[in-house]
């Protein structure tokens, strides 16, 4: 970096070339040599971001708000390092935090409209992006958000932001407040419909922490986990009870070239789909012969409908077609209740499917 030419300018041109490696290089030796002030450190943050170094970006800016706790563009930059790093709950409230303290920050707001599209929350997206100039991006993130509202399943995204969120006490309160009972249900229909079958390869489809993966590990050769949680992945991960896991849409999950399973499970996980006809497709090209399908359900009175937890619900008829439709023979349907909502359990089904 020439002393003569501005170094600010020089770094956001290195940055629009694709080189935010050497953008922060020099502004990094500037900050070290005491050359530098906020505006360095803030376009430092912008380079680490630009050349994929997240955390070195979230360290920068943290110490920019730790220097400057109330000065917007610091607490702006902060809230984009968290977003960029995906911790969206943290990363809304920083960019909250801007718009207060200067509420004429139109990058605050798109970014928290962006925050909110990536945690499925599309009518908050919207809020947000209603306060801005209309724009090509901001009309694309309007179309993305009403995606979201007419898809026939919950947005990966959502599913994903709502069990990080939930994963640190998520077996205590699925256990003691919601009377969570799918495993076991599952495990007694396993005994129904396939009695005396063991050392099975087994797929738990949304595994959250392993409370599936632990009532069916006994039964297991290989038992492999897939849930869209990285938080909850790693609650699996500490049971050492599964062979692989992974962090994966289901519907992609089944989709993508992979081994074929004696028995794969979906415990309390297809009331995040409303149409099911993708995961049953996938489901047969992974099942091995006289292989099974067990999951859990709440129930719908016709089709399919998105019920007022966000969760959506079956019919009988609806499963029944769907599995025919799809090459599944349905071995049993019987009525359960896999968990409790308000001390009142929920009308579902314990469904197993097979080739």
């Amino acid at each position: 970096m020439e002393d003569g030419g501005d170094p600010i300018e020089a770094a956001e041109a290195l940055i629009a070339a694709g080189k935010g490696d050497e953008a922060a290089r020099n502004l990094r030796a500037r900050l070290a040599a005491g050359r530098g002030g906020l505006l360095a450190r803030l376009t430092l943050v912008k380079a680490l971001l630009a050349a994929g170094d997240i955390q070195g970006g979230l360290e920068e800016a943290r110490e920019a708000v730790s220097l400057n706790p109330n000065v917007a563009p610091a607490v702006l930059a902060l809230g984009e390092a968290l977003l960029a790093a995906e911790l969206l709950p943290t990363a809304i409230a920083e960019l909250q935090r801007a718009l207060r303290i200067d509420p004429q920050l139109p990058r605050a707001r798109e970014l928290i409209a962006m925050a909110w599209l990536k945690a499925g929350e599309a009518d908050k997206a919207l809020e947000n992006l209603r306060e801005l100039e209309p724009s090509p991006q901001t009309a694309a993130m309007i179309a993305s958000a009403q995606r979201i509202k007419t898809a026939a399943r919950s947005d990966a995204g959502y599913v994903r932001h709502l069990f990080d969120q939930f994963s640190a006490d998520y077996d205590a309160r699925m256990i003691s407040q919601l009377a969570y009972a799918a495993p076991q249900i599952l495990r007694e229909l396993a005994a129904m419909v396939m009695p005396g079958r063991e050392n099975l390869a087994i797929l738990d489809l949304g595994c959250g922490t392993g409370l599936a993966g632990l009532a069916f590990k006994p039964l297991a050769a290989k038992l492999d986990g897939v849930d869209l949680s990285p938080a909850m992945i790693e609650k699996a991960r500490a049971r050492h009870i599964y062979d692989g896991l992974a962090v994966a849409d289901l519907e992609s999950a089944l989709a993508a070239p992979g081994p074929t399973y004696d028995l794969i499970l979906a415990a309390d996980t297809l009331v995040y789909l409303g149409d099911l006809r993708v995961v049953f497709e996938g489901v047969r090209k992974r099942l091995a012969p006289d292989g099974y399908f067990l999951f859990t359900t709440e129930a719908a009175g016709e089709g399919f409908e998105l019920g007022p937890k966000r969760r959506w619900r079956h019919s009988d008829a609806y499963l029944r077609a769907t599995a025919r439709d799809t090459g599944l023979s349905v071995a049993g349907l019987v009525a359960a209740a896999p968990r409790h909502e308000a001390n009142q359990p929920v009308d579902g089904f314990a469904v197993a499917l097979t080739a």
